[in-house]
């Protein structure tokens, strides 16, 4: 059995009750920073720390979008992604969904919701990973969408979110097989675009690579707080700001980023700007698969 299997399974459980609680209130209207502080919220509420900012990925971003200190960004008509991690003690729930809120791509949501719900069923201790790429890239185009190649799913480890081995989207290649106590998060993203996403401007989300010595006082102290509340996860400006203020926390940010303490997590955008849709559980690899973040994906 693995370690501290009853901290991964109520992360899981945490995890996915907040996606579902965070889907259910993404509506026209909302701000896009309320939504994430409220999904923030509700992990601490049950139990969990957030494994890192919730994301609200819009449109054409895949991946690492949040909100701003302060920013103003309201619902409307986008295709709205978001990302969910839950963690107790490094134990990581990772999931994800996508909500239309334009009501004009409901067939682009059907095909990642469809492509996990087909991926999860092949998951077996000795299946190869590119099977189950093969099964999302089939699924995808099946919809008449293309799935997004430099975009995986993997592994996950305890305080280590993107861990070997690699779930692909499509079929790689790759005959590594699955083994018997692995954590893996299948995520599979369509896009009505290219399939390939390249980094955005410089984000807000960052993560800690290796503490060493810094000349600022205010940087040692924002150093400090990074290393003790959110070790190797990442975290976000905004979460950072509400504790230092923001010249601080920037001239901090500034300092860490050119010491090569922190490494950034910009935003993922499709090259051709074609929308972007996702759905991730994550899976414990046993004699019998367990999804650790159980939801309904019509919830």
């Amino acid at each position: 059995m693995i370690e501290n299997i009853d901290k991964w399974r109520k992360a899981g459980k945490i995890a996915a009750e907040a996606l579902m609680f965070g889907k259910n209130i993404i509506k026209p209207g909302v701000k896009l920073i309320d939504v994430a502080d409220a999904v923030d919220k509700k992990i601490v509420e049950l139990g969990a720390q957030p494994a890192w900012p919730s994301q609200l990925s819009l449109n054409d971003v895949a991946a690492h979008y949040t909100a701003d200190p302060e920013q103003d960004t309201v619902l409307t008509d986008q295709v709205v992604s978001l990302d969910v991690g839950a963690h107790i003690d490094g134990c990581v729930g990772d999931t994800a969904c996508t909500v239309d809120l334009s009501g004009k791509h409901e067939k682009l949501v059907d095909a990642v919701k469809d492509a996990l719900r087909n991926a999860v069923k092949v998951v077996k201790i000795g299946v190869e990973i590119r099977e189950i790429g093969k099964v999302i890239e089939q699924t995808i185009h099946e919809y008449g969408f293309v799935p997004v190649k430099n975009l995986s799913g993997h592994g996950i480890s305890s305080w280590v979110i993107h861990d070997s081995p690699s779930i692909p989207n499509f079929d790689n290649g790759n005959k590594a097989v699955l083994q018997k106590g692995q954590i893996i998060a299948i995520e599979p993203f369509a896009s009505t675009g290219a399939g390939i996403v390249d980094e955005n401007e410089r984000g807000n989300i960052f993560s800690l690579i290796a503490p060493k010595p810094i000349r600022s006082v205010f940087a040692r102290d924002v150093l400090a707080h990074i290393s003790q509340n959110y070790k190797t996860l990442p975290f976000t400006t905004r979460w950072l700001t509400r504790i230092f203020g923001s010249a601080k926390t920037n001239l901090a940010l500034r300092e860490l980023l050119q010491a090569g303490v922190l490494q950034p997590h910009p935003p993922l955008v499709d090259v051709n700007h074609g929308l972007v849709s996702v759905y991730e559980k994550t899976l414990l690899v046993d004699d019998v698969v367990e999804v650790l973040t159980p939801y309904d994906e019509n919830g």
